[in-house]
């Protein structure tokens, strides 16, 4: 664990070991990461770039992030949706991303996917929520080296995706989502976030 200084403050607080490295990693991890998200737009963008990720670490990706916001059009689901071969060739030449033909190919289909569930489910957030009843799953680890990478509901929501037909999803990679967007909270018992997300 690290202790931080809290600004307007002398009490020490503990984080979760993983966000030690940097700033960056510091602000995400207090202000972004397992925090429950609704908003479906952001769910998207959260699940492309967890699929970005695949094979390369978080640090690289939240220092793209402003660039994928940008090549992505904020990652609105109707126009990621409609994009077409000239665009991915356009994507192709952007050094600002990751520049992986599959998993921009992936960023397209699945946004398409993410509009199906909308008109099934009314929202993509009411659909990935549902699985664990609108819940968080809150897990009570006391060390990271606990934490694992797929547990149940990764699995399960994994093989529904898989359904559907989305591509580039594994367990892995949907429980780190999950995580992120709060439908798990795996800050550590130690953590100063771990009672303030709710």
């Amino acid at each position: 664990m690290t202790k931080i200084k809290v600004l307007g403050g002398d009490q020490l607080k503990q984080r979760c070991s993983w966000a030690q490295e940097n700033e960056k990693m510091k602000l995400y991890h207090d202000t972004i990461w397992g925090i429950p998200l609704y908003d479906d737009q952001r769910l998207f963008r959260k699940l492309s770039l967890d699929i970005n990720q695949a094979g390369l670490s978080w640090q690289t990706i939240l220092n793209k992030e402003d660039h994928f916001d940008e090549a992505f059009d904020e990652f609105n689901l109707k126009k990621v949706a409609a994009y077409d071969e000239k665009k991915v060739e356009e994507l192709l030449t952007n050094p600002g991303i990751i520049r992986n033909r599959r998993k921009i190919e992936a960023t397209i289909h699945n946004a398409q996917k993410v509009i199906e569930i909308q008109k099934e489910f009314g929202s993509f957030s009411d659909y990935l929520w549902a699985f664990n009843q609108h819940k968080v799953l809150k897990n009570a680890y006391t060390d990271q080296t606990e934490v694992p990478t797929t547990n149940d509901l990764s699995d399960t929501i994994t093989k529904d995706l898989k359904r559907i037909g989305f591509k580039f999803v594994g367990s892995t990679i949907i429980y780190a989502f999950l995580e992120a967007v709060g439908i798990i909270n795996d800050h550590v018992t130690t953590c100063f976030r771990y009672e303030e997300i709710q």
